[in-house]
């Protein structure tokens, strides 16, 4: 079974075409940076507009990388949910006229599912697939939460704990910007902070109650804009790499502190790191050393898989179409997802 997929969530135009058995035949991507560079941050209307433009050129590359006609297809997968509203819908319909055109079935696909999957994509630098169940760290630019996933259907994913306030790509980037490094910030404070020394600037891990696998990133967000003050125009080279360092032990060590605590309280021998902040080389040597020293099993996918892409949007968009489960091309354009949650204590709802 050979399936199209379709990412258009965010700030990537991105087609795939991919098999039941998670084989990548094609995974193309158009980066939207230069675009909404300038402005710090992704701007809506602006990366609606470019999927527009981009959507059609993107497919035809994907279908030809995979040497595969429309008509070759089983049937056509694209993210529904969460993300950007105006983008989503252009990924979505672009997807649902494809399918309506050829007469082929489609699926909408949950964004977080596609990420929690991606670690069953092969490709030629993948490890070997988990197994189920397993506990998944989905940390990006716009979600960072824990979960527990027991197969591929959303019925069989839990989160455990998520973000009370910014996602942990989400904080890199406004820490980047308060540093003047530039958009996207989170691949540049990962370069300095293996170059600077975090005890100079020691912040501990938010949240870091032994019960909660909750996250918190704005507080340390508002400390680094404090030093930023207070440093004023003297900051160099050094100080810069210092403070990314310190930020980064931080932000990792809840990440990492959480997720091997989830997988002890959860019973499960493999910890997933999945999204965006996945690609962090801080990160996955950290998660290294901790499932290490707790017997875990650690399973990061490849620089690929970890970032948005359509492989994993049309991995899951295959699982559902061999299943036989199919969706109507009425099928709407949600901004937040659906997947279980466990309820919080003191209630309120999940950020």
């Amino acid at each position: 079974m050979r399936v199209l997929g379709i990412e258009s969530s965010c700030d990537e135009t991105a087609a795939a075409v991919v098999d039941e058995h998670g084989n990548v035949l094609s995974d193309v991507v158009r980066s939207q940076i230069a675009l909404h560079a300038p402005y710090g941050g992704v701007v809506p209307e602006l990366a609606s507009r470019d999927h527009m433009r981009a959507a059609v050129p993107v497919i035809r590359e994907a279908l030809a990388q995979a040497s595969l006609e429309v008509g070759d297809l089983d049937g056509v997968a694209a993210t529904a949910r969460p993300g950007l509203a105006g983008a989503l819908l252009v990924g979505l319909q672009v997807g649902k006229g494809l399918a309506w055109s050829r007469d082929l079935p489609f699926v909408a696909v949950d964004h977080l599912v596609g990420h929690l999957l991606a670690a069953f994509l092969r490709r030629p630098d993948a490890p070997e697939p988990p197994a189920y169940p397993f506990v998944a760290l989905l940390a990006s630019g716009g979600h960072t939460a824990l979960y527990r996933v027991d197969g591929h259907r959303p019925s069989e994913i839990r989160e455990l704990g998520a973000t009370r306030d910014d996602a942990a790509g989400e904080a890199y980037d406004k820490v980047a910007k308060l540093l003047g490094l530039g958009y996207p910030g989170g691949p540049v404070v990962d370069r300095l902070a293996a170059t600077g020394d975090p005890a100079r600037f020691p912040l501990p891990p938010p949240m870091a109650r032994r019960d909660s696998l909750e996250f918190s990133f704005s507080g340390l967000k508002s400390v680094v804009a404090r030093r930023v003050a207070e440093q004023g125009a003297s900051r160099d080279a050094t100080w810069v790499a210092d403070v990314c360092a310190a930020f980064q032990s931080a932000v990792v060590g809840s990440l990492v502190g959480k997720a091997v605590r989830a997988a002890g309280q959860e019973g499960v021998d493999t910890l997933v790191l999945a999204g965006g902040v996945a690609a962090n080389r801080g990160l996955r040597a950290r998660a290294g050393e901790a499932c290490a020293k707790a017997g875990l099993r650690l399973v990061v996918p490849p620089f690929a898989s970890c970032t948005d892409n359509a492989a994993m949007i049309a991995y899951a968009g295959a699982l559902r179409l061999a299943a036989g489960e199919r969706d109507g091309l009425d099928a709407p354009v949600v901004t937040r997802t659906v997947l279980p949650r466990v309820t919080r204590k003191g209630g309120g709802a999940r950020v």
